[in-house]
Order: structure tokens, then sequence, then C-alpha cells
């Protein structure tokens, strides 16, 4: 799986790793200015009229009939397939030449479509752009997806701007915050090197009211300084990666501490567990409410009052399966995603690479709400990796982002050593290993790094591929989580 990194994007990547490199030099005091500067941007592409606009329509959709929903769905559907069958180069080339092998399907039946693998994303991700927009004027973004090779998408403003206004009322509306709110984010970005002993770890985005937090520095003797600029930040509620949150609120519990009171958790990108759920409530003494999506933007949902995942139709169509055959209600198969929202780059019957459930459409949910739901998600969560001195490394695939490779794996085999297989692409160099190695480093610390030069990567029994691995024992995770290092040796 994966393609080859086009040659076009390596500067881009040459640039943004120069201004990763230039921030990282920065003073602690200058880190916040920057990431404001950033939230400035980022706030201007979000949000604005078209957001206001999507969230009062997403307001009045949540009470549609089932009959109006389907009405709507099948328009923008029909829509978004004769504009990627006309429109996309990819999928242009893929009709004419059914055609030419005599296949009379219509395209206009989502059926017809074949389903869509992530390989074929990376190997020509620019022959889903439709030609009647220009990458010029989208937002890039750039993510692993799920094997540990860079996804490169394109994003129509309008797009953006519908999803995150459709975000203010059923992520923050229906759980009683605003866009005014002061919020805490743990995510994926490196915000403070990992290096540095002492707090901050993290910056204040002042355009967003937003408190992003280091995820590479949560050990023990470090989380009560987060908690602290919790309440120094005011912060009202947190959003990010749940196992990182669940940290926080483990040593909240330890500490006693009751003054971390927030609106509410919204747990993001991994899987949220019962028990990290109660763990999470108990901690900052708030509801915990699931969220789904993906970068690539083809499904979305949010967990009501009720306990309900609701999905947002508005943003795509999931179909659930078994190899390529669909299974019955609430059946785990795999999530096949067709997205409705950005015609800038639509993809259809996209293997996104979760698995779940959907109940049948005539299942209620108790909080009144029309939109249908999802069963749950029974999706992959990523291994978590320890550093030497007991910190839980979080999300590791960022530090093969740009590197050429078809694929890759990092398994942390002991304490001491992470070995990272790879199947290179064109390209692949000794430097390209330097550049991984670092990366790993910069978030695990002091720890040997080895590279297996690889024909493929083995998938588990079940047919997966899992981009991180943990092979610690159980004794080992133990010994690891109860070291409490002085700062003097945080490393």
């Amino acid at each position: 799986m994966g393609g080859r990194w086009p040659a076009a994007f390596v500067p881009g990547v040459v640039i943004v790793s120069l201004a990763k490199a230039l921030y990282r030099r920065l003073p602690v005091s200058v880190r916040s200015v920057a990431a404001t500067i950033q939230g400035l941007q980022l706030h201007w592409w979000r949000y604005g009229v078209a957001a206001d606009r999507a969230a009062e329509a997403a307001r009045e959709r949540d009470h549609w009939c089932r009959a109006r929903w389907h009405a709507w769905r099948q328009e923008r559907l029909a829509f978004m397939l004769d504009h990627a069958a006309r429109r996309v180069p990819y999928y242009r080339e893929l009709w004419a030449a059914r055609r030419r092998r005599g296949d009379r399907a219509s395209w206009e039946r989502l059926e017809n479509w074949p389903i869509l693998e992530k390989q074929e994303l990376r190997h020509a991700p620019r022959a889903f752009v439709a030609d009647d927009h220009s990458v010029r004027r989208m937002q890039h973004m750039r993510t692993s997806g799920t094997t540990g090779t860079p996804l490169d998408l394109w994003r129509t403003r309008a797009a953006v701007q519908t999803l995150y206004g459709i975000g203010i009322t059923r992520t923050r509306g229906w759980n009683g915050v605003t866009l005014r709110d002061r919020r805490a984010m743990l995510g994926g970005q490196v915000v403070t090197p990992f290096e540095q002993q002492h707090p901050p770890f993290w910056v204040w985005n002042a355009a967003m009211g937003q408190l992003y937090m280091s995820i590479h520095h949560l050990t023990p003797d470090l989380v009560p300084y987060y908690l602290d600029a919790l309440v120094r930040y005011r912060v009202r509620y947190l959003a990010g990666y749940t196992a990182a949150i669940q940290t926080l609120a483990e040593e909240a519990l330890r500490l006693g501490r009751d003054d971390l009171r927030m609106a509410v958790v919204l747990a993001n990108s991994e899987a949220l567990l019962p028990h990290q759920r109660e763990v999470i409530g108990r901690g900052f003494q708030c509801p915990v409410r699931e969220t789904y999506g993906m970068a690539e933007n083809v499904a979305s949902a949010t967990e009501c009052e009720a306990g309900g995942l609701h999905q947002w139709p508005e943003v795509g169509v999931t179909e659930v399966v078994d190899g390529h055959c669909p299974v019955p209600p609430d059946t785990t198969g795999e999530f096949v995603c067709t997205g409705l929202l950005n015609p800038g780059m639509p993809l259809i019957r996209y293997r996104v690479g979760d698995c779940g459930r959907v109940p049948s459409e005539d299942v209620d949910c108790a909080c009144g709400r029309t939109l249908p739901l999802m069963s749950g998600i029974d999706g992959r969560t990523d291994d978590i990796l320890w550093s030497r001195c007991g910190r839980r490394v979080y999300r590791l695939e960022p530090v093969l982002y740009g590197v050429p490779l078809r694929e890759a794996q990092i398994v942390q085999e002991t304490p001491e050593l992470v070995r990272v297989r790879v199947v290179p692409a064109a390209g692949y160099a000794p430097e390209s290993e330097r550049i991984v190695a670092d990366r790993i480093r910069e978030r695990m610390g002091d720890i040997g790094v080895v590279f297996e030069p690889v024909p493929g990567i083995p998938r588990t029994a079940a047919g997966k591929f899992r981009p991180v691995r943990c092979e610690l024992t159980a004794e080992q995770r133990e010994s690891l989580s109860a070291r409490r290092p002085s700062a003097a040796n945080v490393a």
C-alpha cells in the first residue's frame, strides 16, 4: 500500500521542516505569538458568515424527518457522483476505461462505483482534485492516515466553513460551550521541544482562545504543571487524544484536585473506552463526549447528551462492509464513506481504515434528534510507546511525514530500543533514516533507533495494518509508569 511521494511536494516538505526548526529555536515567550499568528489564519479560513449559516442550518436539520433527510442526501449524492465522474481526472478515466470495456453501468448509482483504497489516493493525490478547482485556492492538509505514510488532501474554503459551522452546533452547541469559551487542546503538534525540562509545555493561541498542550511531556512529575495551567488560563473545556486526557485526569484524581471542573471533555482521534470515560469524567467533574472524524472529511459524528453517537449526514454517506459486501445493521465491518462536503476533492466509496457498527435507520435516540446513529467505533487505536523515563508517547506517525516510504511501521521492542521497519520508495537514502531517527528522539528522548528494510509490513490476523506497535511486557510498562524522574534527568 502507499505510493511514491511526488517530487512536486518535496519543496513544500522542506519549507515546513524549516519553519518547524525555526519555531523550536524561538524563545518560550515568542512561541505563543507564533501560535496566535497561525491561529488568526486558521480562524479566518474556518469561520465567518458561511460558518454561521451552516451552524443555523444544522440546528434546523437536527430535527428533520427521515423522509426529508433521505431526499436531501439523495440529491446531494447525485450531484457529487456526477461531478466526480465528469470533472475529477481519476474518476473520469476510470469510467472511460469501463466504457471502453463495454461496461454500461451507470455512475448515478453509488453501488456501481468501486471501493477506493488509500494507496490509490496516496499514489496520485492531485488526480482526485476536480479540474474546475485550483489547489492554490484550497486548503492543503497532510496526514499519515493509518499506514504511517502521508496522504495529501485539499479542501475548499466553503467545505471547511460548512464543516466547522456544523461543529458550532453539534460539537460545541450540544454541550453548552461556544467559540468564545477558552479550551485546551491535546493533539499531535510538537509545541515544546522534548528536551525542555521546565514549563511551559504548551502555547497560548490567543486568536482562538486555545491552550495547545504538548502530549510529549506527560510524565507524572510534570502533569501537575498542566493542571495548574488549566486553572490559570481559565480553560472551560478540553478536547484531544483520549489517552492523553486520561493521563491528566488520573493525576488530578491522585492529587485530589477539585478545582478542575470543566463544562465538557471532547475525546477524539482514539477510541473512548468505558474506563477512560469514567476516569476522565471524575477527574474533570463533567460529561465526556465521543467524537469521530478524519482529515479526509468523508464522515463525522458526535455524541449527544443521551449517549447516542450521531452521524453528520451533510458530511458523507457511510457504508459498512466486509471486504466488498455490505453487512447487516449492528454488525461490525469496515467503514466505506462517500464525501458530500468537498467538491474540490470528492472521495467516492473511500475505505477509511476504521471499523464500526451502524444500526438500522429506524432506531431512535432518546435526545429526540433524527440524525442517523452509529452504534460504535471499533477501529484501531495506535499503540502507546514509552520513553526511558516513563513518559507515554502518543501518535508517532508524524515522524514519517515527507519521507520517501511506501510503508513503515514503528515497533518498540524494549524500553531502550525502537525498530523502524521500512519499505523504501524512490529517493530513500541514509539521510531519510537520520530525519526519522531525529524526529523519534525529539518525542522519546535518548533511545536507540534501528532501521530494517523489508519487502512489506505484516498485517494482523484480521488483515489490519498497525503503524505503531508496542511490544513491551506488562511488567516493563508498569515499571516505566512508576518512574518519577527529577527535572534534572528528564530525557
